[in-house]
């Protein structure tokens, strides 16, 4: 009789062990039921807090509006004023001062060349959410722009930080149309009178990027080439899609740029300013308490442009939008896929953006750069009919910067709140089918952009190894996750013991709960001195809180002081401009 049972014991294992797929053959009834989700991670690059329409713009962007009424919209979402610091901390959940990236790749602060923290990529003083998710078993992928190292500029590109598949640029931008570079090489004497060509890859070896394709369409086809190859290994993935859109040049596919050309003209720099601000306070994306963000004066007047220059101005915006409405577009494909493959139920979703809109405008003599005018008179077609195609090198420069972010001051490079406060829109996984129950929220509660790596890596259900990893000491993350926020277990993801401080070419400001203490230095068009604001109510920054709130000031100024000290950030002469600085 026992040996009857134990024949037929057998035959009832091997049966199930059959009728496994083949990767789960071998492992425990816990272990098939134990399913990881997938992880999107969508990253728009240089776009404003009022760029896209779930955000209050007039943009049209129905994919994006779906992902904010499936999940939650954070309306207090910081980051930092330039992309490869922002995704050096992305990467990590580090300060990017421990990480390599205390300066901007592109404008570098001589004095700091060299000097620890101060590489201009990311070094290996921390391990990435990237290398953690490979080990643990993940598809790792990478479609878009890397700038985090792997070119002349030193470190490693993306194969070497745990992906397993990559395509794009490891550079900050390049042409939308073809596989030519958005600078000149202005090292080369010759740098400033020939165009130069942007260095692709795929999967680590050099890529013949066609002509004519534009960037989002490229980089999606590859991104659902990687996600549906590896759907055949039945393994949970993690997608970095980084767009270039809306990163200058301003180049956009044509039957989507004109729609938008008679609004601009219409309302001019401080018309859009208005709109965007009244649609941000209506919507509940900014405080009702919210004012209007007074005049900058780095900005133009509408009015003392001639018809022919608003005529231009109006279609560099309306190409501008348009790279967000084909952004917008290739997003939903993504969605789609997911959707029809049955894989979106299990995939957690996230949308940021990397800084805030790019206001670097080369004619301008305060923040330009004049041989990158030189460079693009000299090589680039500046008329009206050209804009948006390959042969156009134009930017969106610092008047429609600042229109774009509505209720908020200032743009990309500087630290105040339109430079540093962008979108982030979290569908957890099942959002879109199940009955969420904070779908289609509003939050101000304070995030960072340190806490959305901490965030994934809960969802994988991957430990942070934090001081060790594999035989080497890294710096331990100091980011926070979201999830518990997401999951309605708190109502806050950020106490005001959980402060931050940054740094970025001498600049610098503390976030401590509501409270932002902020300092800009002369050679950036600041004052050299302290400044205290509520940035919930006071999202423009124009309500100065020093002389009310002394202490609080003096408290967080000291909380600044310790992390430069920590860090040894290397202070930055008052009249230094990185603009005429910029280079590559």
């Amino acid at each position: 009789m026992k040996k009857i049972i134990g024949v037929l014991s057998a035959v009832i294992v091997l049966a199930s062990c059959a009728e496994q797929p083949e990767a789960t053959q071998g492992k425990t009834v816990v272990e098939n039921t134990v399913k990881k989700p997938n992880i999107l991670l969508l990253v728009a690059d240089d776009t404003a807090f009022g760029d896209i329409g779930a955000y209050g713009s007039e943009v049209h962007t129905p994919n994006m509006n779906k992902i904010a009424n499936a999940g939650i919209r954070f309306t207090n979402f910081h980051v930092s004023p330039v992309c490869s610091v922002t995704r050096s901390m992305l990467f990590t959940g580090n300060d990017n001062i421990e990480v390599g990236l205390g300066a901007f790749d592109y404008s570098v602060y001589p004095a700091t060349k060299g000097k620890k923290g101060y590489e201009g990529y990311l070094t290996e003083d921390a391990v990435t959410i990237s290398e953690l998710l490979n080990d643990d078993g993940y598809e790792v992928y990478k479609s878009g722009k890397w700038h985090l190292g792997g070119d002349a500029s030193g470190g490693k590109g993306p194969l070497g930080w745990g992906f397993t598949k990559e395509f794009g640029i490891l550079s900050g931008g390049s042409n939308h149309w073809n596989d030519l570079a958005m600078t000149p090489d202005f090292k080369d004497p010759n740098g400033l009178n020939v165009k130069r060509k942007e260095h692709w890859t795929l999967n680590g070896e050099p890529y013949d990027r066609p002509a004519g394709v534009y960037s989002g369409e490229i980089y999606t086809n590859q991104m659902l080439e990687f996600i549906k190859d590896g759907a055949k290994k039945n393994k949970p993935w993690f997608a970095y899609m980084a767009f270039t859109t809306a990163h200058f040049p301003i180049q956009a596919p044509q039957e989507l740029i004109m729609k938008y050309y008679p609004k601009y003209l219409e309302l001019g720099y401080a018309g859009l300013k208005k709109a965007r601000y009244e649609s941000l306070k209506s919507h509940g994306l900014i405080s009702h308490e919210a004012t209007e963000a007074p005049f900058n004066n780095l900005t133009k007047r509408w009015d003392s442009l001639s018809q022919q220059d608003k005529e231009k101005q109006a279609k560099i915006m309306a190409t501008y939008a348009a790279m967000i409405e084909d952004q917008d577009n290739r997003i939903g494909q993504i969605l789609a896929y997911l959707k029809e493959s049955g894989q979106l139920d299990n995939t957690l979703v996230i949308y940021m953006t990397d800084n805030g809109p790019e206001g670097l405008e080369p004619t301008n003599p305060k923040t330009g750069n004049p041989e990158l005018a030189k460079w693009i008179e000299n090589q680039f077609d500046s008329s009206f009919a050209a804009i948006g195609t390959a042969n156009s090198q134009n930017v969106i420069g610092t008047s429609w910067a600042n229109a774009a972010t509505g209720g908020l001051q200032w743009w990309k490079w500087f630290i105040g709140e339109g430079g540093t406060r962008v979108p982030l829109m979290i569908v957890p996984p099942g959002g879109f089918s199940t009955d969420y129950a904070r779908a289609g929220e509003k939050s101000n509660a304070v995030v960072y952009v340190k806490d959305v790596p901490m965030t994934i890596l809960e969802y994988a259900n991957v430990k942070h190894p934090m001081t060790q990893y594999k035989n080497k000491k890294v710096i331990a993350p100091s980011g926070i996750s979201i999830k518990p926020f997401l999951d309605g277990e708190s109502e806050v993801v950020r106490t005001e013991q959980d402060w931050w401080a940054f740094e970025l070419f001498g600049n610098g400001y503390v976030m401590q709960g509501e409270f932002k203490a902020m300092k800009v230095r002369t050679g950036m068009f600041g004052d050299g001195k302290w400044h205290l604001y509520n940035v919930v109510s006071d999202p423009s920054e124009s309500k100065q809180l020093e002389v009310k709130h002394p202490e609080k000031l003096q408290a967080m100024i000291t909380l600044y002081e310790g992390y430069i000290a920590k860090n040894n950030i290397i202070e930055v002469d008052a009249n230094w401009n990185p603009f005429q600085g910029a280079s590559k």
